[in-house]
């Protein structure tokens, strides 16, 4: 049994093709003749909310995962339902959190920035329990997360700061990333052996997927990443990441035909 883990914008979904997507038709089919033969199993993570999400799956065509991880690791879905995230992935993010506290600390500490837009808290559907999240303009990221960084230490919560796309801040909870989700998922799932999880992406909340197993995970990077998840695969080449030319569904089919093992025929 394998898992295949993917990002669903501009990694799995290519939203410059209006219509139908051949690549993504033809990655859905192989993974559905897998999962049907018991072989693989589908997870998608997103740093889309469950509402984005729902809204995303109605305009694509995408497969029912077993797993659906949203809000950047913070949510775990197992019932295609959507009603209720994992309560014991739930507990795992509680420890040593509070959210009220980092809202409050970014309100008291960057009424400025507020004021002025560069820094702005998105919208209610893309907070969450676990999840605090701000849109901030890149130039001001450089002086404003050290100094976040340090007022939420002096706090005593348990954080992780994910910026990613030169525009998206995430303050989630320290245990809470795409990475953490997935390894708890091959945890419950009995697959324990790294290189039986392949995972892809495209931009800097999806790193802790390729690090997830340091050199054991085959990783698919597609062609359209961004700049942060480019400098970050130029630190750490390696012959388990496969950078591929093409983009999006069409990359990651490149990227499991670089994979031999994990070639989807």
């Amino acid at each position: 049994m394998r898992i295949f883990v993917t990002d669903l914008d501009h990694t799995l979904v290519n939203h410059k093709i209006e219509g139908k997507d051949e690549a993504l038709e033809k990655l859905n089919l192989e993974l559905s003749k897998r999962r049907n033969k018991g072989e693989t199993k589908i997870v998608y993570s997103t740093g889309r909310s469950l509402t984005l999400y729902k809204q995303l799956a109605a305009e694509k065509e995408l497969l029912n995962p077993d797993a659906l991880i949203t809000s950047v690791g913070t949510e775990i879905y197992f019932d295609s339902s959507y009603e209720t995230p994992d309560p014991e992935w739930s507990d795992i993010l509680k420890r040593g959190w509070n959210r009220d506290d980092v809202a409050e600390i970014i309100n008291k500490n960057f009424a400025e920035e507020i004021v002025t837009g560069k820094l702005k808290f998105q919208p209610k559907s893309e907070q969450g329990l676990f999840k605090v999240s701000c849109f901030l303009k890149e130039e001001t990221a450089e002086r404003l997360l050290p100094k976040l960084n340090d007022l939420l230490e002096n706090k005593n919560i348990k954080f992780k700061l994910i910026y990613s796309g030169s525009k998206d801040l995430d303050v989630l909870p320290e245990n809470a990333d795409k990475g953490s989700a997935v390894k708890y998922l091959q945890e419950k799932w009995n697959i324990s052996a790294d290189e039986k999880t392949v995972v892809c992406g495209d931009s800097g909340n999806d790193i802790s997927l390729f690090s997830l197993g340091g050199e054991r995970v085959r990783g698919i990077i597609v062609g359209n990443a961004l700049p942060e998840l480019r400098e970050w695969y130029n630190n750490n080449k390696s012959d388990y990441i496969y950078y591929a030319k093409s983009s999006c569904a069409e990359g990651i089919l490149e990227g499991l035909t670089h994979h031999l093992n994990l070639k989807l025929t």
